[in-house]
């Protein structure tokens, strides 16, 4: 009795405070969406996979690797399975597809790529599964084609496996429920000019700029695609305010992953210097709530050529139809992405 009188009692007084009780998530008792998790294991890509291998509503089916990428297939591999294992799925297939875009020769910064395939230097634990014996291509057409109900696909990369899975297999357009993709920059500047010196373009986000070529392809392909481009990810940076939330509230091995991630130097003083986002992790929150981002349905198409503005995502009347998000509810991500990774949803 004591104890309810104080539980009262705390209630008036938050009431004449103005403040509510937080209230405690529902739990899910529905049927997880089955996904397809299509990476280039960079930094934000980890982030984004265990966001999702935390939610309750979401079934992670396999993990497809773009060696194109930024990391490279063997450790891009590696780093995904020892993901799996600690969020407590060690079985999810994982493979691997070309180490090359379907045309030209764009790359990323080979600073990247060593930083990424080395886990940043962290450590997570062994995975002891074997990768899938099929290749990225493969385990994409196998999956697809043996789930009784169409699924969805979440890109974190360039678009090099999915192009070629469909250009292998145009029936598997009929086993795609829809395609989220992160990337492009439609009404904002991009990305790959502003990180690199050395490359005079700026208007492409890197995800489009490797592959342009698969990107059109995808574009093209009649398929729903939910674009978050840079136009939407600008609005969800990584701030040192959510880096000591993040320290105060990290129960789980997932959350202090995480923590420890942002917290090394090279990525903390990018944090300090304004320039880093939430660019993977938002795209997989809005797969999960639509409701986080703004959206326009525009026309658009893919710059392939060469030159400086090659990976350009721009409106044409010749484009194709795409759900675009132009804006983001960066807060409320935050608060999304804290609760994924404790698990306490």
């Amino acid at each position: 009795m004591v104890r309810k009188i104080l539980a009262f009692s705390l209630m008036l007084i938050l009431a004449a405070c103005g403040a509510q009780p937080t209230p405690k998530p529902t739990p899910f008792t529905g049927t997880p969406r089955s996904v397809i998790i299509d990476t280039d294991m960079a930094a934000d890509d980890w982030m984004a996979i265990l966001y999702l291998l935390n939610r309750p509503d979401v079934s992670v089916k396999a993990i497809t690797i773009t060696g194109a990428g930024e990391a490279h297939c063997e450790s891009g591999v590696r780093n995904a399975m020892r993901l799996t294992t600690l969020a407590g799925q060690p079985d999810i297939p994982v493979s691997c597809g070309r180490e090359t875009p379907l045309q030209g020769n764009h790359t990323f910064p080979a600073a990247w790529r060593e930083r990424v395939d080395a886990l940043a230097g962290l450590t997570l634990p062994d995975n002891p599964s074997s990768p899938s014996p099929q290749s990225a291509v493969e385990l994409l057409a196998i999956t697809l084609q043996s789930s009784p109900d169409k699924m969805t696909i979440l890109t974190l990369g360039p678009l090099t496996n999915l192009a070629e899975a469909l250009q292998a297999e145009p029936e598997l357009k009929d086993k795609i429920e829809m395609i989220y993709i992160m990337g492009g920059a439609v009404d904002v500047p991009g990305n790959v000019g502003f990180s690199n010196a050395d490359i005079d373009n700026p208007f492409a986000d890197w995800n489009i700029y490797i592959d342009p070529h698969a990107a059109a392809l995808v574009f093209q392909s009649g398929l729903l695609i939910i674009l978050i481009p840079l136009d939407a990810t600008n609005h969800a940076p990584v701030t040192e305010s959510f880096v000591k939330r993040l320290k105060n509230d990290r129960q789980t091995p997932e959350a202090r992953f995480v923590f420890d991630l942002l917290t090394k130097t090279e990525y903390y003083d990018f944090i300090r210097s304004g320039g880093y986002y939430f660019w993977d992790p938002l795209a997989a929150a809005i797969l999960t709530d639509n409701s986080l981002a703004a959206f326009e349905t525009k026309a658009l198409v893919v710059i392939e050529e060469e030159g400086r503005n090659s990976g350009q995502t721009l409106t044409s009347e010749n484009g194709a139809s795409i759900r675009v998000a132009v804006n983001a509810d960066g807060e409320r991500f935050e608060q999304l992405f804290l609760d994924a990774l404790n698990a306490t949803e």
